[in-house]
């Protein structure tokens, strides 16, 4: 129903500031029942993380930053939702006007800065769903004004294991000053193995929580070697790549509004994030499924991803252009292409690695 409706809708929430038609959006959802998505076919299914995800198109976080409507989402047809960015203490974020869309691009600039309720709110809405199907996660990340970041990590693995499906740990996003800094080797280790610890801890005894860490696509190679030795190293169960870029490349024609700060997302971040991507599978290989993100916004794109080393896939600006009906899309792409090509998800992961990360998809 709500993909019928947007070709209508979206001409009213493009005519509101971007983010007064997000916010309008997540209400509009929460009035929804949550509802359950149709079956999708078997060949869509992935088995990773010691869980089938019935199809492996996921909506990236940022989108249901507040935990609100995680069913009402997976009731259009994805295989996996990620809330959050979710902070221990209740935050604003950074001033608006903060998020921009770049229509022309199909992208957008975010720098909201982790504005959240916090980890209580975020808590107390994940156990009233306790017990209803579908794969959810939470993306986790630390306080501004934190004077111990990894221990507000650690907070949230420790509250919210058990509740969801897995935790993705951000020490990626561009718009909370400091926070790339934790990428540092050193800085890494000490996270992750705290983390770890905290889920290990927290899930004693019952089906352990996977621990994601999502990555900034702007990492020189040198950086990922040490991050995917340093994960490997802890027992990470997955990386994500690749978050927003704070790259802006000379190809965007909204020139006035790249100028904005924040992360770019969208279709220009579709290449550098996916040679990273590749790049990442080159080095773990089948040891630890990748969730590729960034600039999902067709089959094609997403067909891609997997290409390049993607168990799963993620997006969510594409949203903002396309609507809802793109998630059917991708997966009836997907397909098609296990049908022309005569191979299966599984067999697909990571075929084209080696070229694409060289540039050539």
């Amino acid at each position: 129903m709500i993909s019928s409706l947007f070709p209508l809708a979206k001409k009213f929430l493009h005519a509101l500031d971007a983010e007064t038609a997000h916010q309008l959006t997540i209400r509009s959802l929460a009035l929804m029942p949550p509802g359950r998505p149709g079956a999708d076919d078997a060949r869509l299914a992935v088995e990773v993380f010691g869980r089938r995800f019935p199809n492996p198109v996921g909506l990236a976080a940022g989108f249901d930053k507040q935990c609100e409507v995680p069913d009402q989402l997976l009731a259009q047809g994805f295989g996996f939702v990620e809330l959050g960015g979710v902070v221990p203490k209740p935050q604003e974020g950074n001033p608006r006007p903060r998020v921009f869309r770049l229509a022309q691009d199909e992208a957008v600039i975010n720098r909201f800065g982790l504005n959240s309720e916090g980890l209580a709110a975020a808590r107390r809405r994940l156990i009233a769903r306790r017990g209803r199907p579908g794969i959810v996660g939470v993306n986790i990340g630390a306080n501004k004004d934190s004077n111990d970041r990894i221990a507000d990590y650690v907070l949230c693995v420790r509250e919210l294991s058990g509740l969801v499906d897995f935790l993705t740990i951000n020490v990626s996003s561009p718009n909370t000053p400091g926070l790339r800094d934790l990428q540092g080797e050193a800085f890494l280790d000490d996270l992750l193995a705290r983390c770890i610890e905290a889920r290990n801890k927290a899930d004693e005894g019952r089906t352990q929580t996977t621990i994601l860490l999502k990555i900034a696509p702007d990492i020189s190679l040198e950086t990922l070697d040490a991050v995917v030795a340093t994960a490997q190293r802890r027992g990470v169960d997955g990386l994500t790549v690749s978050n927003t870029t704070i790259a802006r490349p000379a190809s965007l024609k909204e020139k006035a509004l790249s100028t904005e700060t924040g992360g770019l997302s969208g279709k220009p971040l579709f290449e550098p994030s996916t040679r990273l991507l590749a790049q990442t599978y080159l080095r773990v290989g089948r040891t630890m499924p990748l969730v590729g993100v960034g600039g999902v916004g067709s089959p094609e794109a997403a067909w891609a991803k997997i290409r390049a080393g993607a168990s799963l896939i993620q997006l969510y600006s594409a949203l903002v252009y396309k609507g809802p009906a793109l998630i059917g899309e991708i997966k009836q792409g997907l397909l098609s292409a296990l049908q022309e090509e005569g191979t299966s998800l599984d067999q697909a992961v990571g075929r084209d690695a080696a070229a694409i990360a060289e540039g050539r998809f």
